[in-house]
């Protein structure tokens, strides 16, 4: 008897140490509209998304002090039924739910917790899952392109190509600190708006997030392939120094660079009435450095 509760209290043990090995994720329902659409379904019982919202950071931080790794990812109930719907689910059994959550933790955007409150991580899974939705975008897009009917080259890979080398020639004629990058394309229906940040390592060289900079090439290689209006700004960033703001327009295949009173005019109006603002203080508004020859090479170019 005691040989096999020794044997009962091993098992037991054991598995308590593959529980902390199993790494979970939430579907989270970010926002009140999304969270009124699950209410639909029988077996979803919250009524209350304040209550909810705190029920979950409860299961986070339980399962963080049991030492039990937890992903968030953005549960969206319009995917969530063209999902059901296309795999023949009923959406209202928990168990499709969890499914659904479980190809969101492989193939949607995703935060890990890591003890922070919803209140700062609901931002960042937002973020993340529209850094996400832009990049699949300019992608698709991009690969809509085809080939040059001259020379059967492939239109998006082109473009992208050259969005790499611009990017990394803006970032090495920048002054040292820290680079905060905008650009924004006029594309229908809506206009596409990537940021970028990078900071120098320790030998000064500058370092970005992989991730963010795929996203932003792609958006600026779909302004150059399409000729479509859009511009980029640069916001330089050093202690001891005042933040440096300048700018390129996009136009066909390359930049224009902004003058010192465009970049001033760009950010000291008031978009909607027109009416001056009145500029930042310690803050250049700056003609952007010399990038080279931004030419392309003679001969056949797209």
């Amino acid at each position: 008897m005691a040989h096999t509760d020794q044997t009962a209290h091993t098992a037991r043990t054991m598995r308590r140490v593959l529980r902390r090995e199993i790494a979970g994720t939430i579907g989270l329902l970010t926002d009140e509209h999304d969270f009124r659409a699950m209410r639909r379904y029988r077996t979803f019982t919250f009524d209350d998304h304040a209550v909810y919202l705190g029920q979950v950071e409860a299961l986070l931080r339980s399962r963080a002090s049991q030492g039990t790794h937890t992903t968030l990812a953005l549960f969206d109930p319009e995917d969530y039924a063209e999902y059901c719907s296309k795999a023949g689910l009923d959406p209202d059994l928990p168990a499709n739910r969890t499914r659904f959550t479980a190809e969101l933790a492989a193939h949607g955007p995703t935060v890990p917790y890591d003890g922070r409150s919803l209140a700062d991580l609901v931002p960042e899974l937002v973020d993340e899952a529209v850094r996400r939705a832009t990049w699949e975008y300019a992608s698709i897009l991009l690969a809509r392109l085809g080939t040059c009917a001259t020379c059967g080259e492939d239109l998006g890979r082109a473009a992208f190509s050259r969005a790499s080398r611009l990017l990394q020639r803006i970032l090495d004629t920048a002054p040292p600190g820290h680079r905060h990058l905008v650009c924004s394309v006029s594309t229908t229906p809506e206009a596409l708006t990537t940021v970028l940040h990078a900071d120098d390592d320790t030998e000064g060289t500058p370092r970005t997030d992989e991730a963010d900079a795929l996203e932003f090439t792609a958006v600026l290689a779909l302004g150059l392939a399409t000729h479509t209006p859009g511009g980029l700004v640069m916001r330089t960033s050093a202690p001891g120094s005042p933040d440096r703001i300048y700018g390129w327009r996009l136009r066909g295949n390359g930049f224009v660079p902004l003058t010192a009173g465009e970049v001033f005019d760009a950010y000291c109006t008031d978009v909607e009435t027109g009416d001056l603002i009145s500029p930042e203080s310690n803050v250049d508004y700056c003609a952007p450095p010399d990038l080279g020859d931004d030419t392309p090479a003679p001969g056949h170019h797209h």
